[in-house]
């Protein structure tokens, strides 16, 4: 690793609960398309498979931020372990009701409580924040480094969860997503002097961090880019499918995933110029543009090269929306406020794989590669309009304070130097 990954690093225990992250987050990218092989393949009934996995998904939306919000306030050691213990138990007992046959509504109760599963990316992440709190640039790079983790996940835990149904036993996937789950939070919650300090409930005031000027916003976007991310999955297998040739299309998603992969890791070695915002807007706007050459294309090369060029845009963007939510929200809120925008991609990721569904089932592929574009075009007017709202309170209100924008280069560089002569004292 070169240096500034080296440096993010160097702190004690990071290495340890960034491994016990990436074990924790697993499920995240296993649990949904595990389920729908677990029962397609028991039942032949992917009408309920799919049921059962928009169901999960819809479950974490709406506790996956409470649950944040309880581990602001209590936490993580005291949150994460019961509620990682119902959601294994809930799986457990999916695990066994489809064996044995139980009734539907069974299913649908287990998946209800999984749906607890705490966000493993917002609990890594607000470590870092506390840890680099002082240093804006390794901050950049610790969340440079989580996106990648992130892509990594998502790129891995398709294959074994898909692999192990179909090779082993139709259990195999969701029982080693709920095994990674346990460890994960296990292994994270032992990293006792890493973790965040609980915030009293004085500092909790004002309601949910949703309430955060500007974050409603963001994870408003941040429906629409998940849409994208939905979309484009339905929609290349669909296109490989219809060219003969289905098996390929994990590897031509794996080139999207790639692309965001490298993004990530040469974003988190630069210094980010600009504000937040407008990064942020630029940033959701390329992702829109790189939206147009799938429409175009005809075969499954130039898809693969296509999505490769799109996936650059990704994790950029990622970075600057966490590096946006850690300036916009409390510190006493900053897990859920990072949680709400996992919610929003959770949210738009179902949204946009029934809508490519159903084009692809009416108009074809090619056709159903309009709805990730349209998405992206939403989620760039949503930023637009409401870019005013994602700048810090001080400047929106004491612009002339700032003398208008302030480049967040310029903040960094004051809070570096800042650090850099109390050290020198010290």
């Amino acid at each position: 690793m070169s240096s500034p990954y080296q440096a993010i690093f160097a702190a004690p225990g990071t290495r340890a609960f960034s491994v016990a992250g990436m074990v924790g987050r697993m499920p995240l990218s296993m649990l949904g398309i595990g389920i729908v092989t677990m029962i397609s393949q028991v039942t032949g009934r992917y009408g309920l498979a799919g049921a059962l996995s928009a169901t999960l998904a819809l479950a974490g939306a709406v506790c996956g931020p409470q649950v944040s919000r309880l581990v602001d306030r209590y936490g993580q050691r005291r949150v994460l372990r019961p509620v990682s213990a119902v959601t294994v138990a809930a799986l457990a007992a999916l695990l066994v009701a489809v064996r044995t046959g139980a009734p539907d509504w069974v299913y649908f109760v287990c998946v209800l409580f999984a749906g607890l599963t705490p966000s493993m990316g917002a609990m890594v992440r607000a470590r870092w924040t506390v840890i680099h709190h002082d240093s804006p640039r390794l901050l950049h790079t610790a969340y440079s480094f989580e996106s990648v983790v992130d892509e990594v996940v998502f790129i891995l835990g398709p294959i074994l969860s898909i692999g192990l149904c179909t090779a082993w036993f139709a259990e195999a996937g969701p029982l080693l997503a709920a095994l990674f789950l346990g460890v994960g939070v296990l292994l994270l919650t032992a990293q006792r002097a890493t973790e965040p300090p609980p915030h009293p409930h004085d500092q909790l005031t004002g309601g949910s961090a949703l309430r955060t000027p500007g974050l409603a916003l963001m994870t408003a976007v941040y429906v629409g880019t998940g849409a994208v991310f939905g979309a484009v999955d339905v929609t290349t297998v669909a296109f490989a499918d219809e060219r003969g040739h289905k098996a390929l299309a994990s590897l031509v998603l794996a080139t999207y995933a790639l692309g965001s992969c490298l993004a990530g890791l040469v974003f988190g070695l630069v210094k980010p110029r600009g504000s937040a915002p407008r990064r942020f807007l630029l940033g959701v706007s390329l992702m829109a543009v790189s939206m147009i050459p799938p429409l175009l294309v005809g075969n499954l090369w130039f898809l693969a090269g296509a999505l490769f060029f799109s996936g650059l845009t990704i994790a950029p963007t990622m970075v600057t929306a966490m590096g946006l939510v850690e300036q916009l929200v409390p510190r006493a809120k900053l897990t859920e406020g990072m949680t709400w925008i996992s919610t929003g991609l959770a949210v738009g990721v179902a949204v946009g794989a029934s809508l490519a569904g159903r084009v692809v089932d009416t108009s074809g592929a090619s056709a159903a590669f309009a709805v990730p574009a349209v998405a992206a075009v939403v989620a760039v007017a949503v930023a637009v309009l409401g870019n005013r709202r994602l700048r810090p309170a001080s400047e929106r209100e004491e612009p002339h304070r700032h003398g208008g924008d302030v480049g967040e280069a310029d903040g960094w560089a004051g809070r570096d130097a800042e650090r850099d002569h109390r050290e020198g004292v010290a």
